[in-house]
């Protein structure tokens, strides 16, 4: 009997033993998983910080000196940044059909926005900028979309539309009333068009050549022509501002074309990536922010409304096409769970 009770004792205790360390286990796993995103949402985070200051940095250099000059000169200096990392690290360069879509990256994103972004804010407010600016997400998800074949539900292009909808009231009822848009308005629009084609394909193509990289040979392509858009602006007029105006430009091409990135590129990298791409949508929140503390300017209620609205509408649209396969793409019954050391692609796109 006292031999029966010690092993029934003996056996509750290797079962309450084992008992405790499944649910350490457990308990660990659940504490483990905030601190696995929490980095990869820093990395973000920091990264659309640094973009939120673009529009309103953008609207103070021009108060002083040459858009055509503030949106090529930028660019420049991004671009003397880029090669040198590029150098100092060896990267191969790019074969074939990379140079072409290359092009196709650099113009939306290194030619086409800061230019299109610069003649805009002469007129416009930095908060109205980044009302419009705050599509940005959703026309990405949406050029995406159409650059990859995919097939997403109708619900997608109806959010998408709603968004596109309320920033073209929200732009018309600040200038005046519903169906007035002024030249300032169209040029957003075509900044929001031209970063869309661009990360839209910067995405695809940093599955092969890298993500920062990317942007980098991007920067290096465009640097003649900006360079030479640089000398033609200076040449028409001297580049004169104020210190608060050559700190916002050096801002514009060190922190707003290049750093960023690097930050950005990294949260996505570590991941995970559907949760670190959400943070991009607080970027026109805090753009609008800057806009009122550092600028002074008054924030309306057709400002705020509209701000709110597309950005909703962005998100919810960004968080549909997550849920959506390509058309293109052979879907099994269940997914096969990747190799030890494999890491599945997934596609990359930031919101400057």
């Amino acid at each position: 009997m006292l031999i029966h009770r010690r092993s029934s004792l003996a056996t509750f205790a290797l079962l309450l033993s084992s008992m405790t360390q499944e649910s350490s286990a457990i308990a660990e796993r659940r504490l483990a998983l905030p601190q696995s995103t929490a980095p990869g949402l820093l990395w973000g985070l920091l990264g659309v910080v640094a973009f939120s200051f673009t529009v309103p940095f953008t609207s103070v250099a021009v108060g002083g000196m040459s858009p055509l000059f503030i949106g090529s000169g930028r660019a420049v200096v991004a671009a003397l940044l880029a090669g040198a990392a590029l150098s100092l690290t060896r990267q191969r360069l790019p074969r074939g059909s990379q140079w072409v879509r290359l092009a196709v990256v650099g113009g939306g994103v290194v030619v086409g926005f800061p230019l299109l972004t610069s003649y805009a804010l002469t007129t416009a407010p930095a908060s109205h900028g980044a009302v419009v600016i705050a599509l940005l997400p959703a026309a990405t998800a949406t050029t995406a979309v159409l650059r990859g074949h995919e097939r997403p539900p109708v619900a997608f292009w109806v959010i998408a539309g709603t968004g596109a909808v309320a920033a073209i009231a929200s732009a018309s009822v600040q200038e005046g009333g519903l169906g007035q848009l002024r030249w300032s308005d169209l040029l957003l629009f075509g900044a929001v068009v031209a970063a869309a084609i661009g990360y839209a394909e910067g995405g695809l193509l940093s599955r092969e050549l890298g993500a920062w990289q990317t942007i980098s040979w991007a920067l290096v392509l465009c640097s003649p022509l900006m360079g030479t858009l640089t000398l033609l602006s200076a040449v028409h007029g001297t580049p004169s501002g104020t210190a608060v105006q050559w700190a916002a430009f050096a801002y514009l091409g060190v922190v707003s074309m290049f750093l960023g990135f690097f930050a950005w590129y990294r949260g996505l990298a570590i991941g995970p990536m559907p949760q670190v791409s959400q943070v991009q949508l607080a970027q026109p929140l805090l753009s609008i922010c800057w806009a009122a503390l550092l600028l002074g300017e008054e924030l309306t209620w057709s400002t705020v409304l509209g701000g709110v609205v597309v950005i909703l509408s962005a998100g919810a649209a960004v968080r549909v096409r997550l849920g959506t396969t390509p058309a293109d793409r052979r879907v099994a019954p269940r997914p096969v769970r990747p190799a030890a050391g494999v890491v599945p692609a997934a596609s990359q796109t930031a919101s400057r």
